[in-house]
């Protein structure tokens, strides 16, 4: 009776340790993804979770309002305090006064601010935040990632007529109004 006893307690230490085990390995990165945001992971954020691409814009008043004088960029490229301080200043829209109504700056607020990049699980909008560390520029070309993803185009480039400056991102990538700036799609323009 007493090995019988000594052997059940082996079978259910060897039950436990193997337990242990198997969930480390199995876990399915878990851990990994419920760390919170941590070295530029959202929570729950997984590589093979995320989107790869950002959203297109789905807003009619952002899309329509400042899409008639520059592209409408994705909110998902600037976390919300940016945002809020771009629409703060737009008496001073980076050199040019734009006047909206009330109700237009609430609902382009609104949509930019709820789905800026630090509610995204979109891996650029993740990299983004990451490479921010806290800052909040007042445009995207001075994001730190987006800087490093083109310091290799001569600055010539930028100074194009069909290109026009670092901020006209639809130049040269071709399916950015969908959202998409993998290097598949990039045409730099001659």
């Amino acid at each position: 009776m007493r090995q019988a006893i000594q052997y059940t307690a082996l079978v259910v230490v060897f039950l436990l340790a193997f337990g242990m085990f198997y969930d480390v390995l199995a876990d399915g990165g878990y851990r990994k993804r419920n760390r919170g945001y941590q070295g530029g992971l959202h929570q729950g954020d997984n590589n093979d979770d995320r989107d790869a691409d950002l959203k297109p814009v789905a807003n009619q008043t952002y899309k329509e309002t400042c899409g008639a004088c520059h592209f409408a960029y994705q909110p998902e490229l600037l976390p919300s305090a940016s945002w809020a301080g771009i629409l703060g200043n737009l008496g001073d829209h980076f050199g040019q006064a734009v006047d909206l109504d009330a109700g237009a700056k609430k609902t382009i607020a609104t949509y930019l601010t709820d789905n800026a990049a630090e509610h995204s699980d979109a891996k650029l909008a993740v990299k983004i935040m990451k490479c921010l560390r806290g800052q909040t520029p007042s445009r995207i070309t001075e994001i730190p990632y987006i800087r490093r993803e083109h310091h290799d185009i001569p600055t010539a480039v930028f100074s194009l007529k069909a290109v026009g400056s670092f901020s006209n991102c639809s130049a040269c990538h071709k399916t950015a109004d969908q959202g998409i700036y993998d290097d598949d799609n990039v045409a730099i323009p001659k």
